[in-house]
């Protein structure tokens, strides 16, 4: 039997804003490595996830939500980030959920170039509270595309996420790969560190308030395997400086807790983590702001 040859390659995993392609990334590279929450649009940029088996390697590429709703330079910006990683990758997963395709999942599905091949990931079955409604739902959305395979799953309980991975390797180009074998992702700890603090205010703040917020690294200094992290979180609104802290600062003491305790387990290692607060009036709408935090 002659060996299979080694295959690696990019593949983006798209869809419409909370449907759980970051949660989805994070299940097939087999750690954290994306921030998720309940609420749409968390993710905000190009994040590679990296899974090496000894025959392949995968090089995920979570993006933002594609945003059809919504105007705002911020939003530009993010779905300018979703069309631009379309164009550099070998495979895409069009992420759908189980029992809904609308127009905002078509529109996603007519960003991926027809030269490209797409898996069509119908996610969420465990919450599809009529299970024989799943077929025919697939053969609905089949035939919108000439998808390369139909793959159902659950990205939250990994329910048929290897069939997925399975699915990829036979569609990724022969070739070496990219990363270091023990990689995981391409960003830093610095990165990584700005994204679970924000992470943590998409999960302690009301609907509004995450979305005019973007958090930055100041200071980020490593002792042998204890890191001294301080971060700014930035509000667009000097109201939102106050909801944030919290009545006596108790806010802003559980969004650090939990975020260091979730540095602590990803960086394997003691963390000190301060956070401070201020306002950057409307940030999220100036494009020389959006430029000034990584936007573009």
């Amino acid at each position: 039997m002659s060996e299979q040859p080694h295959r690696a390659g990019f593949i983006a995993i798209v869809g419409r804003p909370n449907v759980g392609k970051s949660t989805l990334m994070n299940r097939l590279v087999g750690q954290k490595v994306s921030i998720t929450s309940r609420k749409a649009q968390t993710t905000r940029h190009r994040i590679n996830g990296i899974l090496t088996r000894p025959d392949v390697q995968f090089v995920f590429v979570d993006t933002p939500g594609f945003q059809t709703s919504f105007g705002g330079a911020l939003n530009r910006a993010l779905n300018h980030s979703v069309t631009d990683s379309l164009g550099s990758v070998d495979v895409a997963v069009l992420v759908v959920e189980a029992g809904r395709f609308s127009e905002h999942d078509a529109a996603v599905m007519r960003l991926v170039p027809l030269r490209h091949p797409v898996v069509l990931a119908i996610n969420k079955i465990d919450r599809l509270a009529d299970k024989a409604a799943l077929l025919p739902f697939i053969e609905r959305v089949r035939g919108k595309r000439d998808f390369a395979a139909v793959v159902p799953l659950s990205a939250q309980t990994g329910v048929q996420c290897d069939a997925l991975l399975d699915t990829l390797a036979g569609l990724l180009p022969v070739g070496a790969s990219m990363f270091d074998d023990d990689q995981i992702t391409d960003r830093s700890e610095r990165f990584l560190a700005a994204e679970i603090v924000r992470e943590k205010i998409f999960r302690q703040t009301g609907e509004e308030i995450p979305y005019g917020t973007n958090v930055t690294v100041e200071t980020f200094e490593t002792e042998g395997d204890m890191r001294r992290i301080g971060c700014l979180i930035v509000v667009a609104r000097a109201n939102h400086k106050p909801m944030i802290i919290g009545a006596r600062g108790a806010r802003l003491k559980t969004i650090a807790t939990e975020a260091r305790m979730d540095m602590e387990r990803m960086f394997d290692g003691k963390v000190f983590l301060e956070l401070w607060v201020k306002v950057d009036e409307n940030w999220s709408d100036d494009p020389k702001a959006l430029r000034k935090y990584g936007y573009g």
